[in-house]
């Protein structure tokens, strides 16, 4: 198929690897000290890459090259991080998690929370919205917020909260997002989901929607395993 996607100059990479840190597919990898597309199929074509690139060497490009494969990237993901693809949507799959006792809360350790404002689920929110402009905007899978124990610290706190479950919801997200996107001014987004297939939907939504909306808004993809860890 014909569909855009990134050129790497060998003559101009100097080989520092920072396009290969940017990318979060892991399209790309260093092959004998140049930044080298490996896996086509890998490459989203949203190009988070190319800022990242000091000398310019990166750009995009129109030509035949494989569909993105979202499944193929994820499956590589958790057999980096040693996971199962077998491990299934965490809302679905009914499993106990083990975990130490806990603490009793005591009014001095109580943590509070940091939500900023109602309502939190995609389909809900209104597209203007005074809390929208200047913010640091995160869309997360709902199960995130579960997983993970330090949610709100880690994630909520600064940042405006959009949440959704692909697999729950009816329709796309993308048109919503991409409203919110293109209409007000955001500074940042960021992306949480979890480990599983199921949850590629969100993050694919969000990206597609950063596309359409024609602002290269700063953006980052965070993943939570089963268990309640950050992936790398």
């Amino acid at each position: 198929m014909i569909r855009k996607i990134i050129h790497i100059d060998q003559e101009k990479c100097n080989g520092c690897g920072a396009c290969a840190n940017a990318c979060h597919e892991g399209a790309i990898e260093m092959v004998n000290g140049k930044a080298v597309l490996t896996n086509e199929h890998y490459c989203d074509g949203l190009g988070d890459c190319l800022p990242a690139c000091p000398t310019g060497a990166i750009r995009f490009e129109e030509r035949e090259a494989p569909a993105y494969n979202e499944a193929a990237v994820q499956a590589a993901k958790m057999k980096k991080h040693g996971i199962s693809a077998a491990a299934g949507c965490p809302g679905s799959r009914a499993q106990l998690l083990s975990r130490a006792p806990a603490q009793p809360a005591t009014p001095l350790n109580q943590p509070e929370s940091q939500l900023r404002q109602w309502p939190v689920q995609i389909k809900l929110a209104p597209v203007n919205a005074p809390y929208f402009e200047g913010a640091n905007i995160l869309v997360a899978a709902d199960c995130t917020a579960y997983a993970y124990a330090n949610f709100h610290q880690k994630f909520i706190r600064g940042r405006i909260v959009l949440v959704g479950c692909p697999k729950l919801d009816e329709g796309d997200y993308t048109e919503k997002l991409t409203r919110i996107f293109s209409e007000n001014n955001i500074k940042s987004l960021t992306i949480v989901r979890m480990e599983v297939p199921c949850c590629g939907g969100l993050e694919r939504a969000a990206k597609n929607a950063l596309q359409a909306s024609g602002k290269f808004i700063p953006w980052q993809v965070e993943t939570i395993s089963v268990d309640g860890r950050i992936l790398e």
